[in-house]
């Protein structure tokens, strides 16, 4: 027979959870958290740039990492003849 679980089990077996628009420093996703917060944003060329990801793996970021583990979310904007860029609002 199994032994039965205590309530807080699960509790303590988590992983921490990381407080809002928190990296840790020197990490690719700070560099990319860094880029989306400056007043102009980033292009997903100056993404893949900084960090080396391919284009799948920074929209991968974009819609993933950001809004689950940040708690954010990017706007994104493009004007007439430029690229599209994305921000941190």
């Amino acid at each position: 027979m199994p032994r039965p679980r205590k309530a807080n089990a699960i509790l303590e077996t988590s992983k921490p959870v990381m407080p809002a628009s928190s990296a840790r420093p020197g990490t690719k996703s700070a560099t990319l958290l860094g880029l989306l917060k400056s007043k102009r944003g980033a292009t997903l060329a100056e993404m893949m740039d900084a960090t080396g990801w391919q284009a799948h793996s920074v929209r991968g970021f974009l819609a993933g990492s950001l809004r689950k583990r940040h708690g954010l979310t990017a706007k994104s904007e493009c004007r007439d003849g430029e690229d599209r860029r994305y921000r941190i609002a």
